[in-house]
């Protein structure tokens, strides 16, 4: 069979981003991740992920909108159609699907079962509260701070979950916690969350992309993983 084929949505900002991205590229050369990158996409022109894009060889997508169902069909369906991902004839596939990455816009249109997303905070944490719309990048880690100043928890980690219509709301498969200590900054925070991210999301994608965790998109009863 194949090797499973992945596209990577990364906003990254106009200047810098792009670290998970260019991880999972990494991963994907004789470490964790036995899955062929493919593409990368990003709402910005330029920016840390097309300079990383470049550096590494892989085909980058500048996505500016608009963020409809059709659009990200059309996207995902570009770079998985171009001439030199085409199936040879009777080829078995891997699969194709499709990771977010500090992606900061809302998905609509892609299979569920087949988009999965890395989101910086425990989704789990009071029902959800440190994630959802407009909880994103350093507005969560601004979260977490307040929370520990308040005494209101002494941890946080990352989440993988699918991806569904509705922000951090698909079904969570993995959680990694990450302690805290009183007096914190966000910078202390963020890093502490990013090196959690670049360990644990490339082995956990393997399993996705593997079928060791799967979901058949509907019932949150129906998700499956190794990992329990």
């Amino acid at each position: 069979m194949d090797r499973p084929r992945i596209v990577v949505f990364a906003s990254g900002t106009k200047t810098n981003g792009g670290s998970g991205f260019e991880n999972l590229v990494n991963a994907s050369n004789g470490g964790a991740l036995e899955a062929d990158i493919v593409g990368v996409v990003s709402n910005h022109a330029e920016g840390g992920v097309r300079e990383r894009a470049k550096r590494l060889g892989i085909p980058f997508i500048f996505f500016p909108g608009p963020y409809t169902a059709e659009e990200y069909q059309d996207v995902v369906s570009r770079v998985f159609r171009s001439p030199g991902l085409l199936r040879t004839e009777g080829g078995e596939s891997g699969g194709e699907w499709v990771a977010l990455s500090g992606w900061l816009k809302l998905v609509k249109g892609l299979d569920p079962r087949r988009t999965f997303n890395v989101h910086p905070a425990l989704l789990s944490q009071f029902s959800g509260k440190f994630g959802g719309e407009g909880m994103w990048g350093k507005r969560v880690h601004t979260a977490i701070k307040n929370a520990l100043e308040m005494g209101l928890i002494t941890e946080t980690g990352i989440s993988m979950h699918f991806v569904t219509d509705e922000y951090d709301r698909g079904p969570v498969f993995f959680e990694q916690r990450i302690p805290l200590e009183k007096g914190m900054t966000e910078e202390q925070i963020a890093e502490a969350v990013h090196q959690a991210e670049l360990e644990w999301q490339p082995k956990i994608t393997n399993m996705v992309v593997h079928g060791k965790i799967s979901w058949d998109g509907k019932n949150a009863s129906s998700l499956k993983t190794a990992l329990t």
